[in-house]
């Protein structure tokens, strides 16, 4: 199972959120490209980028961080936030991203979204399935709509997605580990789904657990710094 360690980013900064809430912001370090070394240096392969102000402005913001970090470092990064346009897609992958992530997009503007799939093929561009009570959470999760994830998911598969990272918003940033009954309807009823869970991972047990249920990654940030997990606890997966 692939590790996969998030850098989320406001004013240039690694900061982190409570279940999305702006206003729970902590900040971790100044700079997010030492921090993408760090995890680098320990061996990980991956990191999942969030651009939290493009997230708010609803267009890509933070792309300087996502250069510095690709030109830096090798890290495989999949980045997030804030992608409403072709310009913003040519600026994600332009500046480094081997896949984007598109969360509110996909319900918002479906056919653009789905003419990124048909361009760029269901390995680059991943759907960010973020739920409250298993409906799908928009806007930077400011906003909850009437899709169930079941269907929503399925009926992206069909349309070409493989990987899918699904957040439960209430798990998230809680250290209270993760949503593992819905992951593991997720998996059992879609096929060939590489689902990436985030969330509430708080612990190595954690991800051993969605291992065995079927995760293909695990994406994990306030563990990583309150430690909870260290970097060398994740050697094992390298």
């Amino acid at each position: 199972m692939r590790i996969i360690p998030a850098i989320d980013v406001i004013d240039g900064k690694c900061v982190r959120l409570t279940r999305g809430d702006y206003n729970t912001k902590k900040v971790y370090n100044e700079n997010p490209v030492e921090v993408a070394k760090a995890f680098e240096n320990a061996g990980i392969q991956y990191l999942h980028l969030v651009d939290l102000d493009g997230a708010k402005a609803q267009h890509i913001v933070n792309y300087k961080v996502l250069e510095q970090i690709t030109s830096k470092t090798n890290l495989k990064i999949d980045f997030g936030g804030g992608l409403k346009t072709n310009e913003d897609l040519h600026i994600a992958f332009n500046s480094g991203a081997r896949q984007i992530t598109g969360g509110s997009i996909a319900v918002k503007n479906a056919k653009i979204f789905e003419s990124w799939i048909q361009k760029y093929g269901g390995t680059k561009i991943i759907l960010g399935a973020d739920c409250q009570n298993e409906k799908i959470a928009v806007s930077g999760w400011q906003e909850e709509s009437d899709l169930d994830i079941l269907p929503f998911v399925k009926d992206y598969l069909y349309k070409g997605i493989q990987y899918v990272i699904c957040t439960d918003i209430a798990k998230d940033g809680m250290l209270e580990g993760p949503s593992f009954d819905l992951y593991e309807k997720l998996i059992q009823e879609t096929r060939d789904i590489k689902l990436v869970a985030s969330g509430g991972i708080t612990s190595i047990e954690d991800i051993n657990k969605l291992e065995d249920i079927g995760c293909e990654g695990a994406i994990i940030g306030k563990a990583l710094y309150e430690g909870h997990i260290r970097l060398k606890d994740l050697e094992i997966y390298g």
